[in-house]
């Protein structure tokens, strides 16, 4: 071959590579595009949901309600006297239990009487709330200040926990007021909606297999490598948690990202004997910003690590639960499994 026929040869092979490359390049950018427009739809839809919620008010009261008055609630209530008093008894625990904890992070005027009562409205089932749901779509409850809303889950193990979550972000926003933080708000939402209550008492950190997100715990998938699970989109960084920044779209994850709330609350509050806990007492008062986290809990790389072991432990658990409770106890009797068990929540 000739000095010039290779020449040319070259210029062909380099001009078939750059042109490679711009077609890359632009399936890439198209790519990239379609799923920056999915996330910033999925994002304005649950802005504009929220905002829409906002300027409706509070949905009106339902008709034949009934008005349930407790030491600090006033409940207006379409469930029956029974179950009102069931969930009464419930927030009024969940409230001792609330103050207790947080005492020294608590203003002074959370432990005196208040001017009026916190708020609440209880359906009497899932389709009456329904019909006054002034949330997001798939919302099984929601806080729309000074209101809570939720309904009794009849039949179920814990008939009340949804409501058990709303009311402690009432306690957040009109008794703590703590600076708000979604990943501290939802945090404590389920930390306190998902603790056991036995003989009355509410037990924090005590997981109730019968609540949301924990019957979703054994089927949250998660590798040994959180990388691995970041790059798959199975994980939301902590760092993106913190911030705000780079979180990948709810639409399609609420489950996931209600699992990691959670789980990031409950490891700050157990994890080595509550090596963190009163850090994140201060971080809550404080505010849940990357630079006041690193500050009281230390470095994220080394705390999602462990958060992350943390998770996987919780999940082998809640597995080796669900195959325990899902074995024939004899030839005549089965143990219904959680999935089962809950169809009524789902």
């Amino acid at each position: 071959m000739s000095l010039a026929a290779l020449a040319k040869h070259k210029t062909l092979l380099w001009t078939l590579a750059i042109a490679g490359a711009v077609v890359a390049f632009l399936f890439w950018r198209a790519w990239w595009l379609e799923r920056y427009r999915a996330r910033a739809s999925t994002d304005n839809a649950l802005v504009d949901a929220r905002v829409a919620a906002r300027k409706r008010g509070q949905p009106p009261p339902p008709p034949n309600a009934r008005i349930h008055d407790t030491a600090h609630y006033r409940i207006i209530a379409t469930a029956d006297p029974a179950q009102t008093e069931q969930v009464a008894r419930a927030v009024e625990r969940l409230h001792d239990r609330y103050r207790a904890f947080f005492r020294e992070q608590l203003p002074a005027e959370a432990f005196g009487e208040r001017a009026d009562k916190l708020k609440l409205t209880l359906y009497r089932d899932r389709a009456h709330f329904q019909r006054y749901n002034y949330s997001l779509p798939w919302a099984e409850a929601y806080y729309l200040t000074p209101m809570c809303h939720a309904y009794y889950v009849a039949g179920a193990p814990n008939p009340y926990h949804w409501m058990v979550h709303e009311a402690t972000h009432q306690l957040n926003a009109e008794v703590a007021h703590f600076k708000k933080a979604p990943w501290i708000d939802e945090g404590l939402g389920t930390y306190f909606g998902t603790s056991r209550f036995v003989n009355g008492e509410l037990r924090l950190g005590d997981i109730d297999p019968n609540t949301y997100p924990i019957w979703w715990l054994a089927s949250f998938p998660l590798d040994e490598d959180v990388k691995v699970d970041i790059a798959q989109e199975r994980w939301v960084p902590l760092r993106a948690l913190l911030t705000g920044k780079g979180m990948p779209p709810m639409a399609g994850r609420v489950n996931q990202y209600y699992v990691q709330y959670w789980s990031l609350t409950h490891f700050l509050f157990h994890y080595d004997g509550g090596r963190y806990a009163d850090g994140y007492k201060r971080l809550i008062a404080e505010g849940g910003t990357l630079a006041n986290f690193e500050a009281r809990i230390g470095p994220v790389e080394r705390i999602e690590d462990e958060w992350h072991r943390y998770l996987r432990g919780l999940v082998n658990r809640a597995r080796e639960g669900e195959r325990a409770r899902s074995v024939s106890v004899d030839d005549h009797v089965v143990v219904v499994s959680p999935a089962e068990a809950r169809t009524s929540n789902d």
